[in-house]
């Protein structure tokens, strides 16, 4: 089967996921928070994002490699952490891990992730991250980057934005707990999708497996929430600093909007700034991250990660040249999972390859640095 021909965008990978799968994970995976607002936002603030296509720049051959952090990789995205991957398609830690060594990306892993650091360090590359939860005990919170280190982790990546459970409506509705109960309801709707429950018998029951190993006692959390909230805190400066000064290796901080945070973040020694508004799964009241990117871009003389509804090759390149160094998906390598199973990531990395170099040559660019010559800005006109 040609996958290029039948599964060419995104968005065809999200409607066959959403056949194949049960609809209380496919909402899992697809929900935000509240009304989908910040989700909507992030997509159509995308989408005034224009650049000027070029005419007589004659054949191009762009590069898509991109140094990051002191690694050279082979494009400017990479597969971004999601919680309980597992659920969405089983081991999907390891399959997504396998194909970011294959392709030369970066692979961050969640820290309420399905599998452990130890259960995927045999398939990682030498340039995959680790994301932190921050726990609230110093010993756990040594115990885990120890882990982490031991397992091949290259770089941190510490998550500010979530100091408090988010609702997730959708996920409520679907029936889905946390961890997730296979009552009537759910039994009914994995019945409907015998592909992936068949899938999920050889592996069993997706669990926090890293988290199950220092809490077992769940009881006490909403239907959303999940045993991380048992152990995680909202961390502080003072906290940042700790995990800076256990950290030995490069350091990146997670869900920046507000540059005014900048100046303090810093001051830490962390080595990178990851703009995001969790893709509106968090807060339904946040601006979308493209237009707090070129805020972050002024304040900082950092490297700077995006995410936040990315859709295709061409929001790449829009992130790019508002400021972004590298991009990363979450959403859409689950997507491709369930989709196409173990098929499906080598065939996003694929199609988002072939996305950048299309529209790299609609705008006549060789390099990518060079991407913001070729903006439309509010103000500017044409050239």
């Amino acid at each position: 089967m040609d996958l290029h021909a039948k599964y060419p965008s995104i968005d065809d990978l999200r409607t066959r996921a959403q056949n194949r799968i049960p609809h209380f994970v496919f909402e899992y995976l697809d929900s935000g928070t509240g009304r989908e607002m910040t989700t909507l936002s992030n997509r159509t603030a995308l989408d005034a994002v224009k650049f000027l296509p070029s005419v007589l720049h004659g054949p191009q051959s762009p590069d898509l490699s991109r140094s990051f952090l002191g690694q050279t990789y082979a494009a400017p995205f990479g597969i971004a952490p999601v919680g309980m991957s597992g659920l969405i398609w089983p081991d999907a830690e390891r399959l997504l891990a396998a194909e970011a060594a294959r392709a030369n990306i970066p692979y961050c892993l969640s820290t309420v992730a399905a599998q452990t650091p130890e259960h995927v360090a045999p398939v990682l590359g030498s340039k995959a991250w680790f994301q932190l939860y921050p726990p609230k005990d110093e010993a756990i919170l040594k115990d885990i980057l120890a882990r982490a280190k031991a397992a091949g982790f290259h770089a941190l990546v510490l998550t500010l934005d979530v100091p408090v459970a988010s609702r997730r409506e959708r996920q409520t509705r679907s029936g889905l707990t946390q961890p997730p109960r296979f009552g009537p309801r759910l039994l009914w709707q994995t019945a409907q999708r015998p592909a992936w429950a068949m899938a999920m018998l050889k592996t069993g029951a997706p669990r926090m497996r890293l988290l199950d190993s220092y809490a077992s006692n769940t009881r006490s959390l909403s239907s959303t929430a999940h045993i991380g909230y048992l152990l995680r805190t909202s961390p502080d400066h003072a906290y940042l600093e700790r995990v800076r000064a256990l950290w030995e290796g490069p350091l990146i901080v997670k869900g920046i909007l507000d540059s005014s945070s900048i100046p303090m973040i810093e001051q830490t020694g962390v080595d990178a700034l990851w703009v995001s508004n969790h893709a509106g799964h968090q807060f339904d009241g946040a601006p979308a991250s493209i237009d707090m990117l070129p805020h972050i871009r002024e304040a900082s003389d950092l490297p700077i990660i995006f995410d936040s509804g990315i859709g295709g090759g061409l929001d790449i390149l829009r992130a790019m040249a508002l400021g972004a160094d590298f991009v990363m998906l979450g959403r859409a390598w689950h997507y491709a999972l369930a989709a196409l199973g173990p098929r499906g990531p080598q065939h996003l990395t694929d199609m988002l390859t072939q996305d950048l170099i299309a529209n790299l040559g609609q705008l006549g660019v060789q390099n990518l640095t060079d991407l913001p010559q070729r903006l439309i800005t509010p103000h500017s006109t044409a050239r």
